[in-house]
């Protein structure tokens, strides 16, 4: 199996709004020969993605179990496990039934043949030779869906990082609030002073909540 990079055409840009850089996502080939491979590579090189390669379906299986990737491309007829037995595998693994699998193959245009990809998972079927434009296209779109739902995933995880925060600080400040209510005017300095600096502290920690609309920020760092 291997690895390589190339350039995404209307892609968002390389860096999101504070800054950092997009990063890639992994796109799995799947074929057993050689010469297919690299005319998908030629192909997709013009997508700022990771072009993952896999020489037989037992070769994808294991590199589906260690990466996620944001579309399949798979070849239907390979000598061993075949394409269709290769999805059917993938989809009975929770964490890759949902990644969406193109079939590609060279049989002939029969419906039976799309049907029976359909059954087994496949999101598209196109037949061979496929219009070079038409391929880059589709695994775009499927890209930028992955692309958007793992944002959507980060913002999910930031937001309940977030109102940890909040619980925490909440916690904080009703045991401060204990401790001061209980204490008698004998009260050493040293107490009232580490009191206190415990609650700059927390309203140094509740600033970034104060940003107009008076919820928690959509990120944190």
């Amino acid at each position: 199996m291997t690895e390589r990079k190339g350039s995404l055409v209307g892609a968002v840009d390389a860096e999101d709004a504070h800054g950092t850089e997009r990063p890639r996502s992994k796109i799995l080939l799947v074929d057993d020969r050689p010469d297919n491979l690299m005319a998908l590579e030629a192909i997709l090189a013009s997508l700022d993605q990771d072009l993952v390669t896999a020489s037989s379906g037992e070769d994808a299986l294991k590199r589906l179990l260690v990466d996620d990737f944001a579309v399949i491309l798979l070849d239907v007829q390979m000598s061993g496990m075949d394409g269709f037995e290769t999805a059917h595998r993938i989809k009975q693994r929770g964490r890759t039934r949902d990644t969406p699998i193109i079939f590609l193959t060279a049989i002939d245009r029969e419906p039976h043949h799309a049907f029976r990809g359909y059954a087994v998972g496949a999101v598209d079927y196109i037949a061979k030779p496929f219009d070079p434009w038409l391929l880059r296209a589709k695994v775009t779109v499927f890209v930028e869906l992955f692309e958007k739902n793992e944002r959507l995933a980060e913002l999910a995880r930031a937001r309940v990082r977030d109102f940890d925060l909040m619980a925490e600080i909440a916690e904080r400040l009703s045991a401060l609030e204990v401790l001061l209510e209980g204490a008698s005017p004998s009260i050493p300095e040293e107490t009232i002073a580490a009191a206190a600096a415990e609650v700059r502290g927390l309203v140094t920690r509740l600033q970034p909540f104060s940003r107009a609309g008076g919820g928690p920020p959509a990120t944190t760092s």
